[in-house]
């Protein structure tokens, strides 16, 4: 082959390739690992995630993990098989996912961390609402309802690295409450999986242990808070003890209305949704995202996008209606 034949086939074998990257660059393929799709959030942030990266161009796998970490573990693995050019997970257990991340990295994939933050991995990104924000509203919205009493603290799942962050907020907002005795915690245990049912045994425990002398709860989402009331209403306690949650779930929103709930965190999901396709599409095409924080997982610090929460009560749930979060008839029932 003489040497100008060979220049001209390399130069056109470079050029496939770089309009291989490019059209990849133009129209990324995207992996959404979700830990639990039964959950109804979960499916609200897919469905928006998926129109706003569609609308940039994108095109996205979604896997539901149904709250296995073996089954994500393997999802994740079936997506860079896929040739995936990033993958976006929300972790069920945060911290198992090295060895995926370094496969996917190895295989010069993008990984941004959604809502909750995977630990001990080389990500690229992570976008949540700020959770510790989140944790002192939940505490705010209980004290200014209860300021002093019995506590109870109802936590998140143990494997959730978000659940610890929302403690966190919490106890920085009880504790000058704590230190000068106005306030008292009774007990305080992790819910696994965040499952309403095992909220329901735990606190039908801590009333048992506690001659029902139990004041106000501080509940982490409103999955929790649902397991929580449905425990007080068996002792004719629903609506006299104050009970935080999360999530804006349309039962947690009627509960508020009812007077049951006493507040919930409003996270605008096509806020995250939206906001996360578009670092997606940016990462992938090597565009310099907006970042406005970090967080350290334990191996790297984090370059981190936070959006900001809202505490939601009886006098603002008209919000969600503005928002097309929710119409008046959902809310209502009618």
């Amino acid at each position: 082959m003489n040497k100008y034949l060979k220049t001209t086939l390399i130069a056109a074998a470079l050029t496939v390739i770089s309009n291989a990257a490019m059209a990849d660059a133009k129209n990324p393929k995207i992996g959404f690992s979700i830990d639990d799709l039964r959950v109804e959030r979960w499916a609200r942030d897919r469905d928006f995630f998926t129109a706003a990266a569609e609308k940039l161009g994108a095109k996205v796998y979604v896997q539901s993990a149904d709250a296995s970490e073996q089954r994500q573990i393997s999802q994740i693995e079936n997506l860079i098989s896929r040739g995936v050019d990033a993958i976006v997970i929300v972790p069920f257990n945060a911290t198992v996912l090295n060895n995926a991340v370094k496969e996917a990295k190895k295989a010069g994939i993008k990984v941004l961390s959604y809502d909750r933050l995977i630990l001990n991995a080389d990500i690229d990104a992570y976008i949540s609402f700020d959770n510790e924000k989140v944790g002192e509203m939940q505490a705010e919205g209980v004290l200014k309802a209860q300021p002093k009493g019995n506590y109870y603290l109802l936590g998140g799942s143990p494997t959730d690295n978000n659940a610890k962050m929302l403690r966190e907020g919490q106890l920085k907002i009880l504790k000058p409450s704590i230190d000068k005795g106005d306030i008292k915690i009774v007990g305080q245990q992790w819910v696994k999986d965040w499952s309403p049912t095992e909220a329901l045994t735990i606190v039908e425990n801590a009333l048992t242990a506690n001659n029902n002398k139990i004041d106000a709860i501080v509940a982490s989402n409103d999955g929790t808070a649902g397991g929580a009331i449905q425990a007080l209403a068996a002792q004719k306690m629903a609506g006299k003890v104050p009970v935080s949650g999360q999530d804006a779930d349309l039962a947690a929103v009627k509960r508020v209305v009812a007077g049951t709930q006493v507040m919930t965190v409003y996270k605008p999901l096509k806020l995250i949704a939206s906001e996360a396709a578009k670092l997606t599409v940016q990462l992938v095409r090597n565009e310099k995202p907006d970042y406005n924080s970090q967080y350290d997982n334990g191996i790297k610090k984090v370059d981190t996008v936070l959006l900001k929460p809202t505490t939601l009560t009886k006098d603002n749930v008209g919000l969600l209606v503005q928002d097309g979060f929710y119409t008046q008839a959902q809310i209502s029932g009618k």
